[in-house]
């Protein structure tokens, strides 16, 4: 693997004098600055494993030119030449260079580092010369300084000047190794593990925690370039990290507490930011033609599969045609800043897999996850297959390519095992692990037909040991269900539909979505409908919707659509219910509403109409939804309207009829009496 000697950036520009000096400021401030920026950088640990002579030496440096501005201070010196300014303010800008590149270092990816040696040692030695340039330049004769600061001058000079570029030879012939180690995992041939131990002893990776530390620096990395082969090259040296923290240290727990960072994967994020089909946070949310919006990978997905509708609302779509959502996208990036959580269009790993199809990276997976399923097929304590399955969890989030490896390497059905476990966290990380592979739409044929797969999960869903193993069971669920042959499958399941209304009625908000979500999808077949009808989905929608009005009115309105009319249409508390949204509900919430009250109306009968016509204020809450809701939520008000109107006329006549047609406009035809 070859590394380009431009590969490792600056994280931060070089400062501008403009950016730490005000024009303004006195020349007594900048001293100040000049002191605390000199002490910072020698309050600096050297770096330790690599670069440890570059950094002695140029902290050292800095420690004697702290003791030069703390001289000047002393001296009382306010005034000074305009080339003793300009000299202090270029010096402080080069110590700020040599801070940040001394911080980035220390906090950055080993790894990384190791392959930049010869670059980073550049660095080093230009910030050196600079300092060099400035002490030649420097105005000490004007400044009356004593003898003896003068002679520290003279040193520092002296010192810089002799400075050359020092690429320490065993970083340069660690690095070698690791170019060789990689080359091998390249070829499909399993690294030596003496060789991988010294080299991740000499990198001061020395256990699994800080391998996992590593993980994630790398990753950090891969969102600072730009250029594809140094992506390339740090996807590689995260599978090989991957591949030695599971052979030399064992597979991990997760972290509670003290995080370097969190990543979205391991934390709740606002239900707004998940998208409905990957259950993931959107990174790049669109707007289909019915308003809903998803990631833009996951909906392409479902389209170029073949579906013609949304998958939330099960309404077809009236083309295919995606509108950035660039105000949620905003808000999203601003939630991960907030968060220490890395935001790009797509994530890392899948980013560089789909452009550069690393074949490094991919037999470090197939490697890692050859050892771990070993590992989990010889385990006999339930701590060690909780780590292990923990582990696979952890992979199977990362990249499809780990999705894939997983699965083929016959994983399945020893996750089965780990379903019907007594230990809650073995059970999570098993149905999460399953729900995982789930995304790959390859792998859910796998779930499907694997003995046991299917009813593991349908059993977590129905009495697993904690909400979150239930939740993630939903979401598997649904996961499965953008397949159309399994949505018919597991439509026909009465024990599905059982858990996933009970899930949505008992479970805390966040799996109350993932059974919604799930039950949404299940509703667009009609062969479904009848069961959640029988399971007591109308009964549910409505004891949520005050909670979940989105999600319980968009049930709804599938369910009146695909069969299940004559079940809403006899609850008259549903139809007040759903008077309320349009009240007081969201943009979204109110179209929904008035869809599912239009279509109750055309066909639910005499009753139904007269249920809503006689509800105080309808018409003006109607009136206002047709001036300020959504382009299908001000026609739907409209049609509702209609509908209400002349119902009244045909009231006021005596024995009114009303037929409704069975149109799927937003138009209604009235038969009043002649």
């Amino acid at each position: 693997m070859a590394v380009s000697p431009h590969a490792f950036p600056p994280r931060k520009r070089r400062p501008s004098a403009g950016s730490f000096v005000s024009p303004n400021f006195s020349d007594h401030r900048l001293l100040q600055s000049l002191v605390s920026i000199s002490l910072e950088i020698s309050s600096l640990q050297p770096l330790r494993c690599l670069f440890r002579r570059n950094s002695t030496s140029i902290i050292r440096k800095t420690k004697l030119l702290s003791v030069l501005f703390e001289e000047l201070i002393r001296n009382q010196l306010t005034c000074f030449s305009p080339s003793a300014l300009l000299c202090f303010e270029e010096l402080y800008i080069v110590l700020q260079r040599v801070k940040t590149l001394i911080e980035d270092c220390s906090s950055g990816s080993k790894m990384w580092l190791l392959m930049q040696t010869e670059s980073i040692s550049n660095t080093f030695h230009e910030l050196t010369v600079d300092l060099s340039t400035l002490l030649d330049i420097f105005p000490a004769k004007d400044l009356n300084l004593n003898e003896d600061i003068e002679e520290l001058v003279a040193l520092i000079r002296k010192q810089c000047s002799m400075t050359k570029t020092n690429l320490d030879p065993s970083d340069d012939n660690l690095r070698c190794e690791v170019l060789k180690m990689l080359d091998r995992i390249k070829r499909e041939i399993v690294p030596d593990q003496s060789k991988l131990s010294g080299i991740f002893d000499r990198l001061q990776l020395r256990d699994s925690t800080s391998c996992r530390d590593e993980i994630e620096n790398l990753e950090d990395e891969v969102q600072n370039q730009t250029d594809e082969k140094s992506k390339s090259d740090l996807i590689a040296l995260i599978g090989l990290v991957r591949y030695a923290k599971c052979v030399l240290y064992g597979a991990s727990t997760p972290r509670t507490a003290g995080r370097r960072r969190r990543s979205a994967v391991e934390m709740n994020f606002p239900a707004d930011f998940r998208c409905p089909i990957s259950l993931d946070l959107m990174r790049d949310p669109v707007v289909v033609s019915t308003g809903q919006t998803y990631d833009r990978g996951s909906i392409n997905l479902w389209i170029e599969s073949g579906h013609n509708t949304c998958p939330k609302t099960g309404q077809t779509l009236a083309h295919t045609e995606l509108t950035p959502n660039c105000a949620l996208k905003n808000l999203i990036a601003m939630w991960c800043r907030e968060q220490r959580i890395p935001f790009e269009a797509t994530e890392p790993n899948e980013r560089v897999n789909g452009l550069t199809h690393n074949k490094t990276a991919l037999e470090a997976t197939k490697m890692t996850v050859s050892f771990l399923i070993n590992k989990l097929t010889a385990s006999q304590s339930i701590e060690t297959a909780n780590r292990v399955v923990h582990e696979l969890r952890i992979l199977a989030k990362a990249d499809t390519e780990s999705r894939a490896s997983i699965a083929q390497a016959e994983a399945l059905p020893h996750l089965v095992k780990c379903l019907g476990s007594e230990n809650p966290n073995l059970q999570v990380n098993a149905v999460t692990t399953i729900l995982n592979l789930s995304i790959l739409e390859a792998n859910k044929t796998r779930i499907m037909e694997t003995d046991g797969v299917l009813n593991g999960v349908i059993e977590v869903l129905q009495s697993g040991a904690t909400w979150e193993a239930k939740g993630n069971a939903a979401a598997t669920i649904f996961s499965l269900t953008g397949v159309h042959a399994h949505r018919k499958k597991l439509g026909k399941k009465t024990r599905v539909i059982k858990a996933l209304i009970d899930l949505a009625r008992e479970g805390p908000t966040s799996s109350k979505r993932d059974a919604m979500v799930a039950i949404l999808s299940l509703a667009g077949e009609r062969e479904a409908v009848g069961k959640l009808v029988e399971g007591g989905v109308v009964e549910m929608t409505s004891e949520l919707m005050d909670r979940l009005p989105e999600e319980a009115v968009t049930i709804l309105e599938v369910v009146v659509k695909r069969g299940g009319l004559v079940a809403v249409a006899a609850a008259y508390h549903v139809i007040k219910k759903l008077a309320a949204v349009l009240r007081g509900g969201t943009d979204r919430a109110r179209e929904s509403a008035a869809a599912t009250l239009v279509n109750i109306c055309r066909k639910g009968g005499w009753e139904t109409v007269a249920e809503l016509a006689t509800m105080q204020g309808i018409e003006r809450v109607i009136w206002e939804m047709m001036g300020t809701g959504t382009g299908r939520g001000r026609r739907k008000a409209a049609s509702l309207l209609r509908i209400l109107r002349r119902w009244a006329a045909g009231l006021d006549g005596g024995n009114a009829t009303v037929g409704y047609s069975s149109t799927t406009t937003d138009d209604v035809s009235i038969v009043l009496p002649g």
